[in-house]
């Protein structure tokens, strides 16, 4: 009788986590959670953090300065296929995130860190390369931002705060 318990407890044990690595696993590859938005690292069990030097991933936008309630282009360019991403504009001065994506492409949807639409990830695992998105900057002055993305070119491997140039906030008093 003690046998038999034994192995159905072994047995709840092992389906248990085998039920939870997969729902783990599965919820990556509809995007980064919101446990990520503060450092932007991916979450993922055994993920490598490789040196921003050796990416493959440029983000830029064509302005080097923008005015309060702006819409600013973004673009993320790269020479080899990736899956997944976080994006983010934060502020200079104090690393904050600021604004709000108004504009995303297919395969990817917008998060929610501390306001509506101020992050974007990927929402599903399809290979990305190139993608556009349009941010909003806030219609009160926040000063300088730079965009950062962090990006995920399979579940091992990941680069993290890959960041733009500098973008200037202009009409400040």
């Amino acid at each position: 009788m003690e046998d038999g318990r034994k192995v159905r407890l072994v047995m709840a044990g092992w389906a248990c986590t085998t039920l939870c690595l997969v729902s783990y696993t599965a919820a990556f590859s509809h995007g980064a959670s919101l446990s990520a938005c503060a450092d932007m690292m991916p979450k993922h069990l055994r993920a490598q953090l490789h040196s921003p030097r050796n990416n493959y991933i440029t983000i830029h936008t064509n302005m080097s300065f923008y005015f309060p309630g702006d819409k600013v282009p973004v673009t993320v360019r790269s020479s080899r296929d990736f899956m997944g991403f976080l994006l983010q504009a934060r502020k200079v001065s104090n690393d904050e995130i600021a604004g709000t994506f108004v504009f995303i492409p297919p395969g990817s949807k917008l998060l929610t860190c501390f306001e509506d639409g101020d992050t974007v990830t990927h929402s599903d695992k399809s290979l990305k390369r190139n993608l556009s998105f349009v941010w909003k900057a806030p219609d009160q002055p926040i000063g300088d931002i730079k965009f950062f993305i962090s990006v995920v070119q399979s579940y091992f491997v990941y680069w993290a705060r890959i960041e733009s140039a500098v973008v200037a906030q202009q009409g400040q008093n």
